[in-house]
């Protein structure tokens, strides 16, 4: 099937929302972050999830579920009396919700290293805000220029009593010069 372009959607951050967390007491150094293990480095702006977004990552994935796609069919016909986004949308919004609130440090490259435990907890609706919540679990030099960090993060749902999903992130960072 083919597919006409369509304009990329930007991810909604609600900006009447303030920051629970901000960088002004960013890490000087990799060694300053490293002292924060075991601590909350973050909490994004909440996000809301819409339409266009979840139907932009079914075109991008492959799946037009109805649950996600159809929202008449999933009020019809599914538990969640409505269109829920996709588990794997609400992953990768880690690395938007990060943005704002993990550290970065000049002219370092961040990449993705992986997961080690990925848990879908609680479908997010379509319509419904979420944010991110960071903590720094582990850091782990791997030469003088490279370190890879570990965060438990969790993505909320607002109001909901559990949250979207869990995940533990690794990050690698290698820094310029």
């Amino acid at each position: 099937m083919f597919f006409a372009f369509q304009p990329a959607i930007p991810f909604a951050f609600d900006s009447q929302q303030p920051m629970t967390t901000d960088l002004v007491h960013a890490p000087a150094s990799p060694q300053a972050l490293a002292d924060q293990v075991s601590q909350e480095i973050g909490v994004s702006e909440w996000v809301t999830i819409s339409q266009a977004q979840v139907d932009l990552f079914a075109h991008a994935t492959d799946d037009h579920q109805f649950i996600h796609v159809d929202p008449a069919r999933a009020a019809r016909e599914s538990a969640f009396g409505g269109p829920i986004a996709h588990g794997f949308l609400s992953l990768s919004l880690l690395t938007a919700l990060s943005q704002k609130v993990l550290p970065a440090f000049e002219g370092a490259i961040g990449i993705n290293y992986g997961f080690d435990k990925v848990r879908f907890l609680t479908p997010v609706p379509v319509g419904a805000r979420v944010r991110g919540r960071f903590v720094l679990s582990e850091f782990t030099p791997r030469n003088a220029r490279e370190f890879t960090t570990r965060y438990a993060v969790t993505v909320e749902i607002e109001g909901a009593p559990r949250p979207a999903l869990v995940a533990d992130w690794i990050t690698m960072t290698i820094l310029q010069g």
